[in-house]
């Protein structure tokens, strides 16, 4: 059965994905910074409140894979405190310096990650050897790879992609990056049974005072009332393609 993976900025984010039919949930705090580790209070309400599988992002800055040591030690106390809250699941990735699998720092992950499951996210698709990597991760034990196929957009990436697909004998090679329901049965068509979506529309503030003139970050053109979020109706027909596929296929 294929399955639908929708990335989450929140807790009631989280929740119309699990209503709308997902079959797991990534959970990111920072949309606007590619999606960094949520806070404690997420997690906890998370965990709590939701009954399909959620699996955090462990990345605690925004930019490249190739963390300092003390980046590293924020990385190891975040993952036993995701794992001590019972996740069954933890997405991350580190690189070295030269673009490959910083294998002694993810065998380290690995190991605090205990039971739970390992998705090396978007990391490779800046690495410098897919192929190589992806032997690297197998034999960590990683379970999913999430990738564009290495390109801004996983449609781009399609023939990396089912080239992943054929070689993989160990993690399941998840497509992630302007996923969307147009494009939704290229990815089944190459024969992945896994796709990442944050399925997203813009919802505007309920705030009636807007102050004018007034950003909250580096960008002054931004829309301080409005943020993103998940469009149940998109993850429904989403679900809906993958199920359909399914059915034809078995």
């Amino acid at each position: 059965m294929a399955k639908l993976e929708i990335c989450c900025y929140s807790v009631e984010c989280a929740l119309t994905a699990e209503k709308a039919g997902a079959d797991r949930i990534e959970l990111c705090a920072a949309p606007s910074e590619g999606g960094l580790t949520p806070s404690w209070g997420m997690l906890k309400q998370t965990i709590d409140r939701l009954r399909i599988p959620v699996h955090p992002i462990l990345r605690p800055r925004s930019g490249d894979f190739c963390y300092t040591a003390s980046e590293f030690a924020v990385m190891k106390n975040d993952i036993a405190k995701i794992r001590d809250l019972g996740f069954p699941g933890v997405v991350t990735g580190i690189l070295d310096e030269d673009g490959h699998v910083d294998l002694p720092r993810m065998k380290m992950l690995c190991k605090l990650s205990g039971d739970m499951a390992v998705t090396f996210h978007r990391a490779f698709d800046m690495c410098a050897n897919p192929m190589l990597a992806l032997q690297q991760l197998t034999d960590l034990g990683v379970s999913r790879i999430l990738t564009s196929g290495q390109q801004l957009s996983a449609e781009l990436g399609l023939p990396l992609l089912k080239e992943l697909q054929e070689a993989s004998r160990g993690p399941v090679i998840m497509a992630g990056a302007g996923v969307r329901l147009a494009n939704i049965q290229k990815f089944l068509d190459i024969g992945l049974q896994e796709v990442h979506s944050s399925a997203s529309k813009t919802k505007p503030s309920t705030m009636r005072y807007r102050k004018v003139g007034v950003a909250m970050g580096s960008d002054s053109e931004a829309d301080e009332f409005s943020h993103t979020c998940v469009d149940g109706d998109t993850v429904e027909a989403m679900k809906g393609v993958l199920d359909l596929h399914s059915m034809v296929v078995h």
